[in-house]
């Protein structure tokens, strides 16, 4: 069926609507973006006429970064001087995280080092991805690497939450708050607009999100508004962000698929492991909870961990600067680190 790009993201947004009412009908954790996710990747990979809406990411991302950066209440920034040794400890555990799946890529996919830096190190996929067509290396592999780590650490570390521990990952966000007023929405529409301006301006790692979240953490935590986006808008961000990630395995084949998802649980497990390990040091050295601290080094997205901090009523802030920062450590040392690989 030969279909315009516009009736093609209609119809994946549609599909990924659908996954999100099955996932919600079905009780599962984290319905509407992970439904959308896997529903919209089945009808990638079966080659159903669909493209990604990425023309509303941009506002998307935004909407979930002024929701997120409604938790930077005034309470929780008085506690940021004690997240100095956690983030300490976070550049520890991003070295262990190299030592293990920089040389798992480079020798168990076979690819040069450059790929195997930029394929293994949990950072963002945008960057990730920017930095290896600079480089001159395996983008498509570089792409296919980070999107599947992304996939596999949101299913597994939502369902564990939900079905090890018992916690609530819900279908609804729990974005708490005052009620939204007029004054509230304008504030947060702002946020929204004037942070993705400055995001960029700024050259902050993935701009349209984390201006807006500066910015709404701002507002939040010098008390102009006590409001968060309403719950519904929240929701239809998640389908939209689930079906772009769907999206992203658009005409690529079956048995690439397979090797590259074979490759990525292994790398994904290990760094999970090696997470919870740490989650568990932090933990005992300045008393925050291991879950709070698993979804700060998990090596899933900065906006799909922030989400399920969110939904399991977890500390955002600590979560998304931990998050923000491990983007950083993995971008300011690909230069030296490319110094000393060979080239591809």
């Amino acid at each position: 069926m030969d279909l315009s790009p516009l009736p093609r993201m209609i119809l994946a947004l549609m599909i990924g609507a659908a996954g999100g009412l099955l996932f919600f009908a079905l009780h599962l954790p984290l319905p509407w973006m992970l439904g959308a996710l896997f529903a919209s990747m089945a009808a990638s990979i079966a080659g159903l006429p669909i493209q990604p809406p990425n023309r509303i990411r941009p506002a998307t991302v935004a909407v979930i970064g002024v929701m997120l950066g409604a938790r930077f209440t005034p309470e929780l920034i008085a506690l940021a001087g004690d997240w100095a040794i956690s983030l300490a400890l976070l550049t520890v555990y991003m070295l262990c995280v190299s030592a293990v799946t920089v040389p798992y890529y480079r020798f168990a996919a076979r690819t040069d080092w450059q790929t195997a830096y930029l394929a293994g190190m949990p950072a963002g996929l945008t960057e990730m991805g920017e930095l290896g067509e600079e480089k001159g290396a395996d983008v498509r592999a570089i792409i296919l690497a980070h999107t599947l780590r992304i996939v596999i650490t949101v299913a597994v570390v939502a369902i564990w939450f939900r079905l090890i521990e018992g916690r609530t990952v819900g279908a609804m966000p729990n974005l708490g708050g005052a009620p939204l007023t007029l004054k509230d929405a304008a504030l947060q529409l702002a946020c929204a607009i004037l942070g993705t301006w400055a995001g960029k301006r700024l050259h902050f790692p993935a701009p349209a999100f984390m201006g807006p979240l500066a910015a709404s953490a701002l507002i939040h935590a010098t008390g102009l508004t006590a409001s968060a986006p309403p719950a519904l808008l929240v929701v239809a961000a998640q389908i939209i962000l689930g079906t772009l990630l769907g999206c992203r395995f658009i005409g690529v084949r079956p048995s690439a698929l397979t090797r590259a998802a074979w490759l990525s649980l292994w790398a994904t497990l290990a760094t999970l492991i090696i997470a919870l390990g740490f989650s568990v040091l932090i933990h005992r050295v300045i008393g925050v909870s291991t879950d709070q601290v698993i979804l700060a080094l998990a090596p899933g997205g900065l906006t799909e961990m922030g989400l399920i901090a969110l939904a399991i009523n977890a500390d955002v802030a600590f979560v998304a600067l931990h998050h923000v920062v491990r983007i950083l450590i993995v971008i300011l040392l690909a230069k030296p680190v490319f110094a000393l690989l060979p080239k591809p």
